[in-house]
């Protein structure tokens, strides 16, 4: 047994009946079970946590879904619910109990290649670039390399999201592609707020973090805590976080409800880069956050972080997973794994 199964967590789950407990197995055994049909007017939106979702919060908060429906001359009703973990949207997504979700590029590339030829599972847009920090609390692990059987480190999906398979690719070109596993065996999964406050506060089996903003900018405050290394230098540049991706037959059997919603995200694109501050209270006020406005304003204007409809270096992801056999079906481009209406817009 690896030390990643034997000190697997559960991760703390949001508001969606049904969903806790799905594992990744599942996915599999999803493919096959029809989703509920429901006519045009209607989308369930999975969201999780973190800064790295202000568009949809800004989208929720500026009724941005309804506006834009009203223009197609629907009454649209949009249902938010919040999950952690690309694993359990991609259960919840598979299974029908919701339309759109969001994660990280490796997590949707899982579904799409698994879905292939069946319910054809694709990208609706990018949520932005922001690098992912990998934190350490202990002052004699400088890098990488200095991680042991004596860290733990904390991912909100391990071995199979955005962090794991980011560390996955670093981990083939450090110590080649037999050994692409390397950092699965000290993983545990944990949602960013409570590995954030483990890290923080020392003293618990979690030593090592790979975080996403705003929770590694709280970290980094603490004197105990370090960065070992970005995402983005993982990646070559700045890349994509995140994104939102749905079903075939939803985006085929919705057009107007579809339409409404890609619209919704590229005005609240346009409203965050016309006024951050703004942006930020926005932030706050959806998510509940405690945090200062001055510290989230802080983010948001980051240059490092762009928040973007546009995709951003997903196809290294669809190379890299592929030759290392997590992806069976090999992409020619990123417009193979995204819907038509993103293509208008540059993507790489």
């Amino acid at each position: 047994m690896s030390l990643g199964k034997r000190f697997t967590f559960v991760p703390r789950f949001g508001r969606l009946p049904g969903a806790i407990g799905l594992s990744l197995g599942l996915l599999a055994g999803s493919l096959a079970v029809p989703q509920a049909a429901h006519a045009e007017g209607q989308i369930r939106i999975a969201e999780q946590f973190g800064i790295v979702y202000l568009l949809l919060n800004v989208v929720r908060d500026q009724q941005l879904i309804e506006k834009h429906g009203k223009a197609e001359g629907l009454d649209i009703k949009v249902d938010w619910q919040q999950l952690s973990g690309g694993s359990a949207v991609n259960d919840a997504l598979l299974s029908g109990a919701i339309d759109v979700v969001s994660a990280g590029v490796p997590p949707m590339l899982t579904v799409w290649d698994r879905s292939y030829g069946r319910q054809n599972v694709k990208a609706v847009s990018a949520l932005g670039s922001l690098p992912g920090y990998v934190l350490s609390n202990r002052d004699d692990v400088k890098s990488l390399d200095d991680l042991s059987e004596k860290d733990r480190l904390a991912v909100p999906a391990a071995g199979v999201g955005f962090q794991s398979r980011t560390l996955q690719i670093e981990a083939a070109k450090r110590y080649g592609k037999d050994d692409f596993q390397r950092f699965d065996a000290i993983s545990i999964s944990l949602p960013h707020p409570d590995a954030t406050a483990a890290l923080i506060k020392g003293g618990s089996e979690i030593t090592a973090h790979f975080s996403s903003p705003p929770f590694q900018y709280q970290a980094l405050e603490n004197p105990n805590v370090h960065k070992l290394i970005s995402s983005y230098d993982i990646l070559g540049g700045q890349a994509t976080f995140n994104v939102l991706y749905a079903t075939e037959k939803f985006h085929d059997e919705n057009p107007k409800t579809y339409k409404a919603f890609y619209d919704a995200l590229v005005e609240a694109e346009q409203i965050i880069k016309a006024d951050k501050a703004a942006a930020a209270e926005i932030y706050i006020r959806v998510e509940n956050s405690k945090l200062p406005l001055e510290f989230v304003k802080k983010i948001i204007e980051d240059p490092e972080n762009d928040f973007t409809v546009s995709p951003q270096r997903t196809f290294i992801y669809a190379e890299k997973l592929h030759e290392l056999g997590v992806l069976k079906n090999k992409a020619a481009s990123w417009k193979d794994y995204f819907f038509e209406e993103a293509q208008a817009n540059p993507g790489s």
